[in-house]
């Protein structure tokens, strides 16, 4: 039976690629009816086929001791520390999984994109209470808001979900995408537990994620823990909605921090009233001359202009 990773990627290439049905099926190992019938389907494959054990497994605690504290150390020389008696290719071929989770960050660097490319996705939690009715105030912890940014023209969107729970994730997603007209290729996630995480030195989506991806033909990356650079853009999104968004701004219902509002130039979203919402835009705007760039790079991107509305 098809697994449900073998079906989004499926529609992926087919979808965002545009590889024929033959070399689908020459890449992924599979027929070329189950290429059809992945492509012709509305939803993923209803069960999932379980992963066999491995002789390693037993040894895999000893193996991340070692790597934690000398990352770099040979497959070999962890067999004999380990006293592994079997094949040395079923032993290497398991740390070369999980060495990258214990190896330093890669060092920062800046990347160039391709106009529809690439989205960064992740949660931002306001530092502020905002009540939400009957005399409550709701925390950032317990309303988050749900961010998007895309590669190429930096266009920042962005949706108040209820909570981190798949169904309000994918549901808050979902309108980010729409609102922006079309879907990126890749679209970039931290560790968060709806989505994926790394395990066993692998990145591994959900179930949840993997349908939801193969639905929309994109690629879902999950960035290495402790490796922050890996999703500057977001991260540097969050820190202007923190210092230039939120000042002297004041909310009285989740309406204030997702309002649409009317269509704007791209980096035009402040400053503004008091308790005024959110627009989509570039948050690093220099002027009218940066203000047109962005809004060209935007319409590359297929982007919207106007501030996604709240579920």
């Amino acid at each position: 039976m098809l697994s449900v990773e073998d079906w989004a990627e499926i529609r992926r290439l087919r979808k965002a690629e545009g590889l024929p049905i033959r070399m689908i099926a020459r890449v992924l190992g599979v027929s070329r009816n189950t290429v059809r019938a992945a492509i012709a389907s509305d939803g993923p494959p209803r069960y999932e086929r379980r992963r066999a054990g491995s002789i390693v497994d037993a040894a895999e605690p000893a193996i991340r001791e070692l790597l934690r504290a000398y990352p770099s150390m040979p497959a070999t020389v962890i067999a004999v520390r380990i006293g592994w008696g079997r094949s040395i290719r079923v032993l290497s071929g398991r740390v070369a999984e999980l060495r990258p989770a214990y190896l330093p960050p890669d060092p920062a660097s800046r990347t160039a994109y391709a106009a529809g490319e690439i989205a960064q996705c992740d949660f931002w939690f306001p530092p502020v209470g905002v009540p939400v009715g009957a005399g409550q105030v709701r925390t950032a912890k317990r309303l988050p808001v749900l961010t998007m940014i895309t590669g190429y023209s930096r266009w920042l969107s962005a949706v108040l979900v209820p909570s981190r729970q798949a169904q309000d994730l994918f549901a808050g997603w979902w309108q980010l995408i729409e609102a922006l007209g079309s879907v990126p290729r890749v679209l970039v996630w931290d560790g968060e537990g709806a989505v994926g995480q790394w395990k066993a030195g692998r990145p591994v989506l959900t179930s949840d994620c993997q349908a939801f991806r193969g639905t929309l033909g994109a690629k879902v990356v999950i960035c290495k823990p402790a490796d922050p650079e890996a999703k500057g853009l977001i991260e540097r999104a969050h820190d202007w909605l923190e210092r230039s968004f939120l000042p002297g701004r004041t909310f009285t219902s989740p309406a204030g921090l997702q309002r649409p509002d009317p269509p704007v130039p791209a980096g035009r979203q402040c400053p503004g009233p008091a308790g005024a919402g959110l627009r989509a835009g570039r948050p690093d705007h220099r002027g009218q001359d940066r203000d047109a760039r962005a809004a060209a790079g935007a319409a590359r991107d297929g982007v919207a202009v106007a501030w996604p509305a709240g579920p």
